[in-house]
């Protein structure tokens, strides 16, 4: 009779063990879905530990950022290691691998001189408005 209660109880405490499972699941997926992780390129713990040395403290990730960071970086992967393999050689080596990030390098490289001619134009715009006004002052009568 007492193999059969402990087998009770073991059976109570494993299906109350299910449910706080199936309702942590639950609290982690916004949408209530389950999430594969064997699906995503990277374990999310991974990402989400990179992702929180460069946010202020106390910002909450939301599950599908997570979810999309990750796959956007094994496209990011996917996409460099394609472009690596693209030589000949039976190796890959650093030049190769600089060569396929050179892209999205110089990306920086770009919006830094974006910034910088708006910076000019909006100068030049600034110089052309006093112009006007000077114009307008001296030959309106």
């Amino acid at each position: 009779m007492q193999a059969k209660d402990e087998i009770d109880e073991n059976s109570v405490s494993v299906s109350v063990n299910e449910e706080a499972a199936v309702a942590e699941q639950e609290v982690e997926g916004e949408t209530g879905e389950e999430e594969d992780e064997e699906e995503l390129p990277f374990p999310k713990a991974t990402i989400v530990n990179m992702v929180r040395q460069y946010i202020e403290p106390g910002k909450q990730i939301k599950g599908t950022v997570k979810r999309e960071m990750n796959i956007w970086l094994g496209k990011m992967v996917e996409r460099v290691t394609q472009k690596m393999n693209e030589h000949p050689y039976s190796y890959i080596d650093l030049a190769m691998f600089r060569e396929a990030i050179e892209p999205y390098e110089n990306l920086q490289d770009i919006e830094i001189e974006k910034e910088r001619i708006m910076h000019e134009l909006y100068a030049i715009k600034a110089a052309c408005d006093v112009l006007i006004n000077e114009v307008d002052r001296k030959f309106r009568k």
